[in-house]
């Protein structure tokens, strides 16, 4: 039997996260932590650390961003295709404080031979900290061996 056949596309999607952990130096290093992952979509956290706050005594908005740029990372790879960013903007709503734990929720709105379109919320609590829009386009490679998921 072909193993192909074997493998969901939460399964897909969970490998390519693991495969895709295994080398996020930088992820794992903000003390980022992979809450959820399916097809199209994942959510990410980290808590702010002293480190992480600026003059004015508020999460640094680059560590928001890349908790966004994260978890749209791992939402746009989660098909098996290798993903890079193309562009990604953020709007920041409120300030994310000291010992916050920022959840960022990224979704799938449009993905279309190469190209994809990923929103993404960062909350902190009930409060929406930013919305990012990402934009990826797909590059040569994947995640798993071509005999690990159904073509």
């Amino acid at each position: 039997m072909n193993v192909k056949a074997t493998l969901s596309p939460e399964d897909v999607a969970r490998a390519c996260a693991d495969a895709m952990w295994k080398e996020d130096d930088a992820s794992k290093g903000l003390g980022m932590e992979l809450v959820e992952i399916k097809p199209g979509h994942a959510t990410m956290a980290m808590t702010v650390q002293p480190h992480m706050v600026n003059g004015q005594r508020i999460c640094h908005g680059g560590y928001i961003f890349t908790l966004a740029d994260s978890a749209f990372a791992f939402a746009c790879n989660s098909h098996n295709d290798r993903a890079v960013a193309a562009q990604g903007s953020v709007t920041f709503i409120r300030p994310g404080k000291l010992g916050d734990r920022l959840v960022a929720t990224a979704r799938e709105v449009s993905r279309s031979g190469r190209s994809g379109i990923y929103d993404v919320r960062v909350t902190a609590g009930d409060s929406v900290i930013a919305e990012f829009r990402g934009h990826s386009r797909v590059i040569p490679g994947t995640w798993l061996p071509d005999t690990d998921i159904k073509a």
